[in-house]
């Protein structure tokens, strides 16, 4: 018997899981894909939002505000990259400078610290790179950036550390209420637990209507994206929003955690809740509307495109409650942007919540630090040297493009939660993220991989489940 079992190993998932493994529970991960950060946290754009956007009194405005100001101190706590550059939302006609006064005011009463409106001038000593069509604009100072996979997995490795238990390439099919709590069955196995966690993400309308007649209905809203390389990383400083105008909200552009310049995304309701394919037209009209923002945009520097799903709930605010007619099941539902930003608001509010049910003692050996994969481009010569007569697999280069080793991609594998497809070693290490996409370091990647799990080439997969990479040998009739 589990005290909690969580279903979804995405961010907020992960971000309550690591909060209540500060208690002496028996606490439980479900999580249907192989490998935690699989799902909305996957692709989304990482952006840390000041808060100036929800409206106030709703938990997505309290989340925002209270999620970006725990975010540094969790990321020199768990050893993720975390910028804090600032945030601009452009504003192209004076007719519309009412509006942006307006945001400015919603973010005050937000609690939004240190936000003022920019005029023409002092916007472009800021981004000179900016749009001439630009005539004010509001800047949040406290707006930020994060890696999204670096911050999913330190709260999943830490919670491991401290005792979750993670359960991968497992869908609940069934949920069934119990007189001690609930029945969460699977294909292969059931689990007994007191209380859930519904952090399904797109499927948290499905979790949440086995188990109560007040349904919820959540809609996949799709976000495309291009990437472009790093020569194009400095063109803009700051997170550069479009203020919504007649002709609706544009596109956003901004340099990443990891010092690529990011464009979109754009948004459409589909039905598909795995429907996270590009489309030509999506992407063209992100083209389309990124050029308004930003002038001579190098988009001929693009080296992949891909897109994301938000779950979107009617009501449009997150879900953060005990379902009423469900004692012991815990919602944590739509959350769409500002989710990444929120999470770990989210982990401390519903860890607050499960608590006061169960009442569990407070540990004394919680581990409250994680140290993240070394990078040795942040090592002096002599400390990279030394690291390699140390461990010489940090002198062999496996991606070139983002120059990672092989004692990182080991260090991948090996550490609590480790890689176990090509696409696990990318979100740790960042080998096959680079101008060639993977072209080059695949092969290699994979053998270390069979190497290390003591397997055949053959049966990596790029992220679990049937996406094997080799499914024959050429003229093996011969």
């Amino acid at each position: 018997m589990y005290d909690v079992m969580i279903i979804g190993a995405g961010v907020s998932g992960c971000a309550i899981a690591r909060e209540l493994s500060r208690y002496r529970l028996k606490i439980g991960v479900l999580e249907k894909e192989e490998d935690v950060c699989c799902g909305t946290s996957k692709a989304n754009s990482g952006i840390v939002h000041a808060g100036f956007d929800a409206k106030p009194g709703t938990l997505k405005a309290k989340m925002n505000v209270e999620g970006n100001a725990l975010m540094e101190n969790l990321a020199r706590d768990l050893d993720f990259s975390f910028k804090r550059i600032g945030s601009l939302v452009l504003c192209f006609s004076e007719e519309d400078l009412p509006s942006l006064e307006e945001l400015m005011d919603q973010g005050r009463k937000n609690g939004v610290p240190d936000l003022r409106i920019l005029n023409h001038e002092e916007l472009r000593q800021m981004e000179p790179n900016v749009s001439d069509e630009a005539v004010a604009a509001l800047y949040a100072p406290t707006g930020g950036i994060v890696c999204p996979f670096s911050l999913n997995i330190a709260l999943a490795e830490n919670a491991c550390e401290n005792g979750v238990e993670f359960f991968f390439d497992t869908s609940v099919e069934k949920i069934e209420k119990t007189a001690e709590g609930y029945r969460l069955i699977s294909k292969d196995k059931v689990w007994e637990t007191r209380c859930v966690v519904n952090a399904a993400g797109v499927y948290a309308d499905r979790m949440h209507n086995m188990v109560s007649e007040k349904k919820i209905h959540i809609i996949p809203r799709r976000g495309e994206y291009y990437l472009l390389d790093k020569s194009a990383g400095h063109h803009v400083q700051h997170t550069i929003f479009q203020l919504p105008g007649k002709m609706g909200k544009g596109v956003m552009v901004t340099p990443t955690a990891h010092g690529n310049l990011l464009v979109g995304p754009n948004a459409e309701d589909i039905e598909n809740k795995e429907g996270t394919n590009t489309t030509a037209g999506g992407l063209e009209e992100i083209e389309k509307k990124s050029v308004k923002s930003v002038k001579s945009l190098p988009l001929r520097q693009v080296i992949t495109s891909f897109a994301g799903l938000r779950a979107r709930e009617d009501g449009h605010e997150f879900i953060l409650q005990e379902a009423e007619d469900a004692p012991g099941f815990f919602d944590c539902a739509g959350i769409e942007s500002p989710g990444l930003t929120s999470s770990p608001a989210i982990g401390k509010r519903m860890a607050e919540l499960i608590t006061a049910k169960l009442h569990p003692e407070k540990k004394e050996n919680f581990i409250s630090k994680r140290k993240g994969i070394t990078d040795p481009q942040k090592l002096s010569r002599e400390e990279w040297a030394a690291l390699v007569r140390k461990e010489p697999a940090y002198g062999n280069i496996i991606c070139r493009c983002e120059s990672i080793s092989e004692g990182e991609i080991l260090d991948a594998i090996h550490r609590p939660l480790g890689a176990r497809s090509l696409d696990g070693v990318k979100r740790r290490t960042r080998a096959g993220m680079g101008r060639c996409q993977s072209g080059f370091c695949s092969p290699r990647t994979m053998e270390i991989l069979a190497r290390e799990w003591k397997t055949s080439v053959d049966t990596v997969t790029k992220c679990g489940k049937d996406s094997r990479i080799i499914l024959g040998v050429t003229k093996d009739s011969l």
